[in-house]
């Protein structure tokens, strides 16, 4: 039987972020650790926040030194900072990095252990201190996920760690966070929501609640991403990607990702590729080989899309499919792992070992067509461009 993990508390809508200190309330929370990075501190983004708990008598302990891709030493370090600090809890404030390293120190605060002893398989649900997440972009929706994701620099690879420990308490999915956010970052973080609710929809673990979700989110992300990319301050385009990325976060928390996931993280290890910028670079390719395996699934992620017609047969819906994220792809100027000035040897090199961790981090399992490590080295081969 499936089962359903949400936060306890979430707050969405324009202005969310002014009810912080009232969720906290409700949570008994009072003295926070805000994990943040150095850009939303430039912005006064972090000003902005840490001044709506002053109002509120709320003082914040701010660690403003996460990294893209967060690693196992930025995770020490801010782990060092909250040891001490008599926090109650982590409020993790910005995209993915800031939210993914907030949960590693949280579930780790109470139960100090190697970061790499909670890689996937490992299953870590004891609850640590409570996670807030607020997030400032629209697209890992890992508000809601019971998962986040550290890099071991000792072996470049991009650790998988599950489990409740890592459900924050309280979302609070405020779409005002994200005006103004530059076109490939919108670009890149939307097309991450998308494919989170495409293999939601697809997994192997899918269920009734997590398709409800997944359908959502690609109804509201995809008449709206390019919007979103053309004009940064269309409120109704912004808001309609936030609760999408939102839904997609829900929907593959409680369902899986799948083989596009599992082939992008180390992409984004080896070569430091943004990780919805991999997710991009692979997604086309990626259904392709899929959807002969899940035909109807696909199709309805088409028609869920507005790219095929309800009346559409599946075959054509998914052809439909496949134009439109190549379209996509076209018209947000996604480039190829060449193009982008990755070197041909090194990733030719790197692409067994890449299979390798993709397998490793069960993933690809999700999918409805289960790829040996072969098939994901042609993959691999196949989009370098």
């Amino acid at each position: 039987m499936p089962t359903i993990n949400l936060p306890r508390v979430i707050r969405i809508g324009g202005g969310a972020l002014n009810e912080l200190p009232e969720a906290l309330a409700q949570c008994g929370l009072t003295r926070p650790f805000v994990v943040t990075d150095a850009f939303l501190v430039q912005s006064g983004m972090v000003a902005r926040m840490v001044g709506v708990l002053e109002a509120a008598g709320l003082s914040a302990q701010v660690f403003a030194e996460t990294v893209p891709d967060p690693t196992v030493a930025v995770v020490e370090a801010a782990l060092a900072a909250l040891s001490g600090s008599g926090c109650d809890c982590v409020i993790g404030f910005g995209g993915g990095s800031p939210i993914d390293t907030a949960k590693a120190i949280a579930a780790l605060a109470l139960d100090p252990r190697p970061v790499p002893t909670m890689k996937a398989p490992a299953v870590t649900d004891v609850p640590g201190l409570p996670i807030i997440a607020v997030p400032t972009t629209a697209g890992t929706g890992s508000e809601a996920t019971r998962v986040t994701i550290v890099t071991d620099e000792a072996t470049s690879e991009k650790m998988l760690c599950a489990g409740l420990a890592f459900l924050p308490t309280i979302a609070i999915v405020d779409f005002e966070l994200t005006m103004g956010k530059p076109a490939r970052l919108t670009a890149d973080t939307g097309i991450d929501s998308l494919t989170h609710a495409i293999e939601a929809y697809v997994s192997r673990r899918a269920n009734a609640f997590s398709d409800a979700m997944a359908l959502s989110a690609m109804k509201l992300i995809a008449p709206n991403i390019r919007t979103a990319c053309t004009e940064p301050a269309n409120r109704a385009a912004r808001e309609a990607m936030m609760v999408g990325a939102h839904h997609a976060g829900i929907a593959f928390s409680n369902a899986s990702v799948a083989l596009v996931h599992g082939m992008s993280r180390p992409i984004g290890a080896f070569f430091h590729v943004p990780h919805g910028l991999s997710n991009a670079m692979l997604l086309p390719a990626v259904t392709a080989f899929s959807a002969p395996s899940a035909l109807g699934r696909y199709a309805d992620c088409a028609r869920a899309m507005g790219v095929a017609g309800e009346d559409e047969g599946d075959q054509a819906a998914v052809a439909r499919l496949l134009e439109e994220l190549s379209a996509l792809n076209a018209d947000l100027s996604v480039p190829t792992p060449r193009a982008h000035g990755i070197s041909e040897g090194e990733w030719t090199r790197l692409v067994p070992e890449m299979a390798r961790q993709a397998i490793a981090s069960g993933s690809p399992a999700n999918n409805p067509r289960v790829a040996d490590a072969g098939e994901i080295e042609g993959l691999y081969a196949a989009v370098f461009g």
